[in-house]
């Protein structure tokens, strides 16, 4: 027995981590990464000259890109994908942020690759580009995935970007180990990639949108019921509603993302709870806890929720004081 460990809740994280409702835009994007990893291995067999490709992954904020995009990758891992030599083809994570330089692009690179640079090391662009298609050689790494790479974009004047567009280019390009890339983010991360056409004529665009209620209310019905019954609950009937599922789409900011966390938290509320049925009740305690609002002025319970909650500010009731 300890106290700080609530069985209920573990058993529901366990069986849900890592585990995501089948959307057709998983299948879009497994198909645009299939197809750019099956042209670069044809041309590694090849054995002549070639140019990598890029493919650029675009979402609101809470959308779902990283868990997609995670999921895509353990199941590629897990393929053993062979390359021509007989290893099998890595494809590590790098998250970047705000503060980066393309001299910390290089050294996050290196350090995803398992490959960390020293502090006190002083090396030039081309020097940094030379180590990482060098491990990429000598580790069967074909590819590298910049998580939120919108952030090492964000705020540079245009030399500054240029400079980190450039590294994004020298690793797709040149006659050793060109490496693919996946670069992850929010939609501004595609205004900044055509300002070096280079890098750009290598893209791939998978966008991830919006719920759109009319044509995914079935979903995010299936979503609620799925989740309840891994969790061993029965749905309440007031949970199948149209009423019930448009709050939940509004409560998640039209965001597929916002809404997995939501309907996750409030099952584990329910099974926290002991209760053998997930109610809309369970889902205002999720809110309350999360946000700290008046029970009575959360999506799920107050008459207005349409124009109190806006898809540009999620878990926050626009009223007027």
């Amino acid at each position: 027995m300890n106290d700080f460990i609530i069985d209920e809740i573990v058993d529901a994280s366990e069986s849900f981590n890592g585990r995501l409702y089948p959307l057709e835009r998983a299948k879009r994007l497994k198909r645009a990464f299939a197809e750019m990893f099956s042209w670069h291995l044809g041309r590694m067999r090849s054995g002549n000259y070639f140019e990598a490709e890029v493919l650029v992954v675009t979402g609101q904020s809470g959308t779902g890109k990283t868990a997609e995009i995670e999921k895509l990758m353990r199941d590629f891992h897990a393929s053993n994908a062979g390359l021509p030599e007989g290893r099998t083809a890595k494809f590590p994570m790098c998250v970047l942020d705000r503060k980066g330089s393309w001299k910390d692009l290089g050294r996050n690179t290196l350090d995803a690759m398992g490959y960390p640079l020293s502090d006190k090391a002083r090396l030039t662009q081309a020097q940094i580009a030379r180590r990482i298609k060098q491990q990429g050689a000598l580790q069967g790494i074909v590819g590298i995935w910049y998580d939120e790479a919108q952030h090492i974009m964000a705020t540079k004047n245009d030399v500054a970007l240029l400079e980190v567009l450039d590294c994004f280019k020298t690793m797709v390009k040149g006659p050793d180990w060109p490496m693919m890339l996946i670069l992850s983010g929010v939609p501004e991360l595609a205004d900044s990639i055509p300002k070096l056409e280079q890098l750009f004529r290598k893209v791939t665009h998978v966008r991830f949108d919006d719920i759109d209620f009319e044509a995914d209310a079935e979903k995010v019905n299936s979503i609620v019921g799925s989740y309840a019954i891994e969790a061993g609950l029965e749905v309440d009937d007031d949970l199948i509603t149209e009423d019930f599922l448009h709050r939940l789409v509004t409560a998640g900011a039209f965001r597929w993302g916002v809404v997995f966390y939501l309907v996750m938290k409030s099952v584990g509320v329910a099974v926290s709870q002991q209760s053998g049925e997930l109610t809309i009740d369970h889902f205002v305690q999720a809110w309350v806890d999360k946000t700290n609002m008046n029970p009575a002025a959360t999506p799920f319970t107050h008459s207005g929720y349409q124009t109190m909650f806006r898809r540009e500010n999620p878990f926050q009731a626009a009223i007027s004081r």
